[in-house]
């Protein structure tokens, strides 16, 4: 049926009808309230129709008169909060102490009572109210996910930095979640990479962090110190893991470093930056099993990772598989 046509009682037929506004009142729990509806009348013989569309418009109008009278939040209002903080209305509903399903009871037009009404006036109206609740009640979330989103959210909401962990500790933990059997010494390798060919295609460094020309190539102290316990094994993957901390570009060259360069173990990758200039340019005339703390100067890794990109004309995130294939190679011609 057309969106303007009903069936009328009268008319025995199928008509267009038209709106008029009119005063209406109805009972809601045991009281009359009184509020601005609508009535379809019929084009052809004048008379009263039924529309369902218009009969779920006046009984949200009524439930509004109610929700007004008695000083209950606007059901737009409840809808609002799970958008404005980032966060799902199951988790919302454990974050606030609640049954799980109890704020999307309110959200499919339930009506709360008036202490939990006052409590989601106060969050939708208070980003600070919020954020205390967030951090007090964070374990009640299912999923570490769901806090850091939220977090973002309402810090950005504040004027706050909305970087909860530096962006190195972010990626360490984006590469162990991506990838199986990571060693310290391979997830360090990635971090080197990450950071030369972000800048290579970027023209930024994605970290502000300084990396040192250790005998077995680029280290990240910070993240040497973070897994030191791991030495050989592969260290313990990330479970769970909020992807929107990275944009799109920066997500997509991560994931390309994952698929072309994090398939070599940490040994092999470790010869690959023995054989490229910021790690041999550092580390100078020292003997090969000699400690450095020496900083591998971030100005030399982005202009190397700049050449790589023009020397072997890449155009793409997906074209540094061409330049590990090529490293690989090398290294199997040394061997």
């Amino acid at each position: 049926m057309d969106k303007n046509k009903t069936f009328c009682e009268e008319c025995r037929r199928d008509i267009e009808y038209s709106l008029e506004t009119v005063n209406q009142s109805g009972k809601l729990k045991g009281e009359e309230f009184e509020f601005t509806g609508e009535k379809a009348i019929c084009g052809t013989c004048g008379s009263e129709v039924y529309v369902d569309e218009v009969e779920d418009r006046n009984l949200k109008s009524l439930y509004d008169a109610y929700r007004k009278k008695k000083g209950i939040i606007p059901l737009e209002r409840i809808l609002e909060i799970p958008n404005k903080y980032n966060i799902g209305k199951r988790p919302l509903s454990l974050l606030l102490g609640w049954g799980e399903l109890t704020y999307t009871r309110y959200c499919d037009g339930d009506m709360p009572t008036k202490q939990y009404s006052d409590t989601m006036e106060r969050v939708c109206d208070d980003p600070g109210y919020y954020k205390t609740i967030l951090e007090n009640n964070k374990e009640n979330l299912k999923s570490p996910t769901a806090y850091y989103k939220s977090m973002r959210k309402v810090l950005e909401l504040l004027g706050e930095n909305t970087d909860t962990e530096p962006k190195l500790l972010q990626t360490a933990k984006y590469l162990l979640y991506r990838c199986e059997d990571i060693t310290p010494m391979a997830l360090q390798k990635a971090l080197y990479y990450v950071q030369g060919f972000h800048y290579a295609f970027t023209g930024s460094f994605l970290f502000s962090n300084d990396c040192e020309a250790w005998v077995h190539g680029p280290v990240y102290r910070e993240i040497y110190n973070r897994y030191v316990d791991y030495r050989f094994n592969p260290i313990e993957g990330e479970k769970d893991f909020d992807v929107s901390v990275f944009t799109g570009t920066e997500k997509a060259l991560i994931d390309s470093v994952v698929l072309y360069l994090c398939c070599y173990s940490g040994k092999v990758l470790e010869n690959f930056t023995h054989s490229e200039m910021p790690w041999i340019k550092t580390r100078g005339d020292l003997p090969a099993y000699i400690n450095s703390n020496r900083i591998i100067n971030k100005e030399m890794i982005g202009e190397y990772f700049t050449a790589v990109k023009v020397k072997h004309n890449m155009l793409r995130f997906d074209d540094i598989e061409a330049y590990s294939k090529k490293m690989f190679g090398s290294m199997l011609r040394y061997c």
